[in-house]
């Protein structure tokens, strides 16, 4: 949407000073205490800062003009950061909480000075509420009506539901890490310390999947939201040249860009130049559309042989 990335901006300059901050102090609090889960939310929180560090370089990147090779612009390049954003997840978060947490397992040590540990997984899991937070105010307003669910899987932005994604995991995380350690000096077993460590490897890797998972779909090239495709439809059909849309192709090249590719049927009695006016008249109502972004639009004329053309591809009935 228009405005998204200013939005996106904002959300990810807040996320990656929160995660600098905790990042030094989990740290820190590992050199104390020695605790597992406390190094794992460490590098949980240094994978988090690079993740946003990233997603800014793809904001960058993005808004460099088209050239030779790029001819759509490089749009794309935010897909593909925030690609690289899930295997750091995954690499660098993930593994190595695994890792460190098996080890922790197979061989316990005690947490010295756990008071301490508890007290900066507290403050880390009150600093990363306010960046959850920050991150949810800035994409309510492109989330709409839709469930937390639907607008991570619809979204055509990256930024956003990647913050809404880490953010999401490092409240659980560190809510592992707290759940093992409490048990730990509990119990008196050093062992649900690693635990914990491993459980944030788990909730690493879940994250790293979806999060993979929506980027590779829309580096391949998403269409536009169903909303979005019925206004462009009406929009090309409100012309009182145009009979009716026969089909219509939309392709995101960027998430505030978008390819539209339409066959138009129009009245069999216009002339050449009257066809060209309309065109260029459906191409103006479709970029006024709100939200829509910058729009590539290519229409291929037709004058009413569509009907013969659908009934001369459809297939044969069987008898």
């Amino acid at each position: 949407m228009a405005g998204d990335g200013h939005e996106s901006g904002g959300a990810i300059a807040a996320a990656f000073a929160a995660n600098m901050g905790i990042a030094v102090t989990k740290f820190a609090g590992f050199i104390i205490t020695g605790s597992s889960s406390l190094l794992a939310e460490s590098i949980h929180s240094v994978a988090d800062s690079s993740n946003q560090g990233l997603l800014f370089l793809g904001g960058r990147q993005a808004t460099q003009a088209p050239d030779e090779l790029h001819q759509f612009g490089h749009g794309r390049v935010r897909y593909f950061w925030a690609f690289v954003v899930s295997v750091v997840l995954f690499s660098l978060g993930g593994l190595f909480s695994v890792y460190e947490g098996y080890h922790k397992i197979h061989d316990p040590h005690e947490i010295d000075s756990p008071a301490v540990a508890i007290g900066i997984l507290a403050v880390a899991f009150v600093l990363e509420s306010f960046a959850l937070r920050t991150a949810v105010k800035h994409a309510t307003p492109q989330r709409g009506k839709r469930s937390w669910r639907q607008y991570i899987s619809e979204s055509r932005s990256p930024e956003l539901p990647t913050l809404l994604l880490e953010d999401s995991g490092a409240l659980i995380g560190l809510a592992c890490a707290l759940l093992g350690v409490s048990l730990a000096v509990i119990t008196g077993e050093p062992v649900f310390d690693g635990i914990g460590t491993l459980a944030i490897g788990l909730v690493l890797f879940a994250i790293a999947f979806v999060l993979a998972r929506e980027m590779r779909s829309l580096l391949i090239g998403e269409s536009a939201a169903p909303e979005l495709e019925r206004q462009i439809d009406a929009e090309f059909e409100r012309g009182p040249e145009v009979r009716r849309v026969i089909h219509t192709l939309t392709q995101h090249i960027g998430p505030d860009e978008i390819l539209i590719a339409a066959k138009v049927e129009f009245e069999p009695d216009l002339t050449t130049k009257q066809i060209v006016d309309a065109i260029n008249a459906a191409e103006e109502r479709v970029r006024a559309i709100p939200g829509i972004g910058t729009a590539r639009i290519y229409v291929e004329p037709d004058i009413g042989e569509a009907e013969t053309v659908a009934e001369a591809a459809a297939p044969t009935p069987a008898h």
